[in-house]
């Protein structure tokens, strides 16, 4: 019996699927999935701790970031909307992401789930679709765009 590639692929590939985030990443992903699955964890990390800061590297100074509203953010206005934010958030998981690397350019899909609470105690759940798009510049990915749609 002859198996090719695409035949011993899809099994490992199942088998490299998990729980966690970074298990969107097979075993035999290139150095480039891995620095993106970083990076975005980063910046979930930081979105969820309200953390401009952390936010900031992880930006292209072109980025163009969307939200579901329909409202559009560059850097530094995203930057001080998170600086600014009149909420906290309660949870935020960036759930089944999957990457797709095409030469410098890499788009990255995930159901954006949390809850936010704010100042007056209000809270307000989120269930969103994101698009990212990922720039290599140099030898870092930056986030280049974002764009939200509600569920």
């Amino acid at each position: 019996m002859k198996i090719d590639r695409r035949q011993f692929a899809l099994p490992v590939l199942a088998l490299g699927l998990g729980v966690g985030f970074m298990s969107v990443v097979p075993a035999f992903a290139g150095a480039d999935e891995d620095a993106i699955a970083k990076n975005v964890e980063a910046f979930r990390a930081a979105q969820a701790a309200g953390n401009a800061e952390g936010i900031a590297p992880l930006c292209a100074e072109e980025l163009s970031y969307s939200h579901s509203s329909g409202s559009v953010d560059d850097k530094a206005a995203l930057l001080a909307g998170v600086k600014n934010a009149k909420y906290k958030w309660t949870s935020l998981e960036y759930k089944n992401p999957t990457i797709r690397v095409v030469g410098p350019a890499a788009i990255v899909r995930f159901n954006f789930v949390g809850e936010q609470e704010f100042t007056d105690g209000k809270k307000t759940p989120q269930n969103l679709h994101i698009l990212m798009n990922w720039q290599k510049q140099g030898s870092d990915w930056k986030l280049l765009s974002r764009s939200a749609t509600k569920l």
